[in-house]
């Protein structure tokens, strides 16, 4: 999933933790966060090699991602678990609703100025608030922003989400580690088959039309939107 849609895959770990492994959600939140930045690295690396490699407006998503992250893990210390549960389904519908109704041009790209450097930190500082606090990369937000903001093409607004996505990740999952929210083995070993899956991913996202994969996007989150409500 970071590959294919640009995201962390905590939309699937999360509720997977959950589930099989039988963590509590903020417990599952945190511990998806700490295998987010590795998965970002890996997609983003896969991005470059296919000739998407923004690295300046992710720079500026990434400064108000930093910020933004800390927030989110404040919050999350501060709800109680059942909360957490309804606010994610909450923000899984309405991203995946979103993301829908969406035809990306794969042609148009981000052209850095001061109103599109403020845009792009503030859905920084958005992304990193739902990766502290929801437990994913904060692709899921970032996408739909900048497609619907800025105009950009699927794939660059993917390579913007990954290459943001790791310093964001690394601040949330470094204050849920000092707050003993989530364990470090447990992070590092999603981490790994998240490794070994992303460039798989990648691939997809290259080869598949950007509508079909916007369609298949938002069906995914729906589904597991309405999975986590049974």
């Amino acid at each position: 999933l970071a590959g294919f849609f640009g995201v962390g895959g905590g939309i699937i770990m999360v509720p997977l933790l959950v589930v099989w492994a039988r963590l509590d959600q903020r417990r599952a939140q945190a511990t998806s966060l700490l295998a987010i930045a590795p998965a970002a690295l890996i997609g983003a690396t896969s991005y470059g090699i296919g000739g998407i490699f923004p690295l300046l407006p992710a720079i500026a998503v990434a400064l108000g991602a930093l910020a933004g992250a800390q927030l989110g893990a404040l919050i999350l210390r501060q709800l109680s678990v059942s909360w957490l549960r309804w606010l994610f389904i909450a923000f899984v519908v309405s991203m995946s609703v979103t993301v829908m109704l969406i035809v990306p041009d794969r042609e148009t790209h981000i052209a850095l100025d001061a109103p599109e450097v403020i845009g792009l930190l503030a859905i920084g500082v958005v992304m990193g608030i739902t990766a502290g606090l929801f437990g994913v990369g904060g692709g899921i937000v970032a996408i739909p922003a900048l497609m619907v903001v800025f105009g950009v093409g699927d794939l660059e607004a993917k390579g913007v989400s990954l290459l943001a996505m790791a310093p964001a990740a690394l601040s949330g999952s470094f204050s849920h580690l000092r707050h003993r929210v989530a364990d470090l083995r447990d992070g590092l070993w999603v981490a790994l088959g998240a490794l070994l899956a992303t460039p798989i991913g990648s691939l997809g996202a290259f080869v598949i039309p950007a509508q079909w994969a916007s369609i298949a996007f938002g069906t995914f989150g729906l589904a597991i939107a309405t999975a986590l409500t049974i």
